[in-house]
């Protein structure tokens, strides 16, 4: 096969008139979750488990098994006893801390090139892909098949080293362009990025960071917590053939992609809306409860604590700023238990401590009860 070679940007022939509607619903959607997170005062903490969620499900989406509950188990001391579930997990945090490093530098710069190896290197810091290049742009051809499959039999083959950069600049350009519309913009940029493919790994991940980031640099949403993985993940066939219709050049190829990529927008939107708001009136109703229970001033920062890190142990409280004493700390957790407001995930034996969970909380983000 040859190497891929993508079309220039901007596309020129995009049918406005059918995608209208689409437009005109995924903008309405996403108008109306910004308006939920535009009204939470806190919505890094309040919303913390469901960026964790967003993480596990783009993974998953790249062959990862590790699930929402054992991120959080893990980050609370229970370690899987499989290594490749550790592995798993640690590419998860990893995403995490990428998004995170993203929406703090973007509130004092642009979106650049640079900035894309910088969380390409925070990506892979220290798992899996970390020997692949890590943080630099690929200098080798790369392909898409079946593990172990060669360049003859892949399924697609990105553009060639010695011509992606001409390619990365235009869709640099492109990304900060002024379009008639960001969300079919978006959807051009995300699908083309994933046709440069220009890292030897971490490519389908950081192609999904981009949408939050996108509609967060854009103002489109007032925190970059947009997860769209869910529905990509559901919707896993048709988010591959699409993309592949666009490596085919299929006629119509692209009016597709956008169609399918508004549709994941709208409904992802409508998604994240309800999961926000049930995550507000949760905070809301426990905080009351918390308050009621503890007697305490300490009460909120506890319970932002819960939200923050919803599966804990309370030797994570020692450190913590603004945290009370030790024998203060348990008192409260110990009242939130006997409520029934919090979980034992595992009982302590000698020096391994109790495992704690906020379960409600969790089984809202995972949405089943999982705890």
């Amino acid at each position: 096969m040859q190497p891929f070679v993508p079309q220039q940007l901007p596309i020129t022939d995009i049918p406005w008139d059918s995608l209208i509607p689409l437009i005109g619903k995924a903008t309405r959607s996403l108008a109306y979750y910004d308006g939920i997170l535009y009204g939470i005062a806190n919505a890094d903490v309040l919303l913390s488990p469901l960026t964790t969620q967003e993480a596990v499900l783009s993974s998953k989406i790249e062959g990862t098994q590790a699930t929402f509950g054992e991120v959080l188990k893990f980050e609370a001391g229970a370690v899987p006893l499989e290594e490749s579930r550790i592995r798993d997990i640690e590419e998860i945090v990893n995403y995490r801390r990428a998004m995170r490093r993203a929406e703090a530098e973007l509130k004092t710069r642009p979106f650049s090139l640079n900035l894309l190896k910088d969380l390409h290197a925070t990506l892979l810091d220290g798992v899996r892909g970390k020997f692949k290049a890590r943080g630099e742009f690929r200098t080798t051809q790369n392909w898409i098949g079946i593990p172990g499959t060669p360049i003859e039999d892949a399924q697609f083959v990105p553009p060639a080293p010695g011509k992606m950069i001409e390619h990365l600049y235009d869709w640099e350009r492109y990304y900060h362009s002024e379009r008639p519309d960001p969300l079919v913009q978006l959807a051009i940029v995300h699908a083309q990025f994933e046709l440069i493919h220009p890292f030897l790994d971490g490519n389908g991940r950081l192609g999904r960071m981009m949408v939050p980031l996108f509609l967060f640099e854009r103002r489109l949403i007032s925190s970059p917590v947009f997860y769209i993985s869910a529905y990509l993940e559901s919707h896993r066939d048709e988010y591959v053939a699409g993309l592949r219709q666009l490596s085919e050049k299929t006629p119509s190829a692209w009016a597709r992609w956008i169609g399918f990529f508004l549709g994941a927008m709208d409904e992802q939107a409508r998604a994240n809306t309800g999961k926000a708001q049930a995550i507000v009136d949760l905070y809301i109703r426990l905080k009351g409860k918390t308050i009621d229970l503890t007697h305490s001033r300490y009460a909120v920062p506890l319970l932002d604590y819960l939200f923050d890190q919803p599966v804990f142990t309370s030797s994570q409280f020692d450190d913590r700023p603004g945290m009370p004493s030790k024998p203060m700390v348990m008192n409260m957790l110990g009242r939130l238990k006997s409520a029934g407001i919090l979980k034992v995930m595992r009982e302590g034996s000698g020096r391994r401590p109790q495992i704690l969970a906020l379960a409600e909380l969790v089984n809202i983000c995972e949405g089943s009860d999982i705890l």
